[in-house]
């Protein structure tokens, strides 16, 4: 298969259900990071960068909880990583047997080292999915040197309003010709990628790092009270869309733990 017809195949499991995917080559990635963290593939090896979009909640998330019989059957697992690792497979599956396929989400991590296996804002900005932000990104850099700063990635269409899931690795694929796509610099001064990290690192229960561009599309009143309910505590509400709208229009918005 080519790059286009496995691109396709993909977004036919995966976009109806919430997710974008945006495809690089291994080695994209492996000269923006440390040796520690290089994936061992080739360096033409065709990959699949995936994000989760707002509509993600309702299109795959909450109809997967619905589906599950148990409290254990939930807690066993992250349901979010549950719900995120079933679309994987089934898009692993529509690629199968033709091709080999590996899967790394965003939340794995090597066994010994604790490393992660992916740096998932990496991935994101060399397949043009979303711009990632840090501290390299401006000229003057007005915090001290000891002080930890993270960098964070804003979409174009829906700014800091989804999330990293992984990537898709297509190991038996080997695109030498595929070009790279420049993630969209949504912000241009200095003051303004300062902006956003001092909303990020320092006021991030806020959300207001989410909207410093324009956004098409963002969290609903629902997924906001769940991400904003303990994890504890999200079980009861699993399930039970309409407890999940009555809630959202007292919980406070500035609680968000996502």
């Amino acid at each position: 298969m080519s790059a286009d017809f496995i691109s396709e195949k993909l977004r036919n499991v995966l976009e109806p259900n919430g997710f974008e995917i945006h495809p690089f080559k291994i080695g994209w990635y492996n000269e923006k990071v440390k040796p520690v963290f290089h994936l061992s593939y080739p360096q033409d090896t065709l990959s699949f960068c995936v994000l989760s979009t707002p509509s993600m909640f309702d299109k795959a998330f909450l109809p997967f909880v619905e589906r599950l019989k148990t409290q254990s059957e939930i807690e066993n697992r992250d349901p979010i990583d549950s719900c995120v690792a079933e679309q994987l497979q089934k898009a692993k599956e529509a690629l199968q047997p033709d091709h080999e396929v590996n899967i790394i989400q965003d939340f794995e991590v090597h066994p010994v080292t604790r490393r992660p296996k992916l740096l998932v804002q990496t991935a994101g900005h060399v397949s043009g999915a979303a711009f990632y932000y840090k501290r390299d990104s401006i000229t003057n850099d007005p915090w001290d040197e000891k002080k930890k700063v993270y960098g964070v990635s804003i979409h174009p269409k829906y700014g800091g309003w989804f999330a990293f899931r992984g990537a898709i690795i297509i190991k038996d694929t080997f695109c030498s010709d595929l070009q790279q796509t420049a993630p969209p610099k949504t912000l241009s001064t200095d003051q303004e990628i300062v902006d956003l990290l001092e909303k990020f690192n320092f006021h991030w229960k806020e959300n207001t790092f989410r909207d410093v561009v324009p956004v098409q599309e963002k969290y609903s009143a629902e997924q906001i009270c769940y991400w904003n309910t303990a994890p504890s505590k999200r079980f009861a509400l699993l399930g039970i869309k309409d407890k999940l709208k009555s809630m959202s229009s007292f919980q406070d918005p500035h609680e968000n733990i996502f």
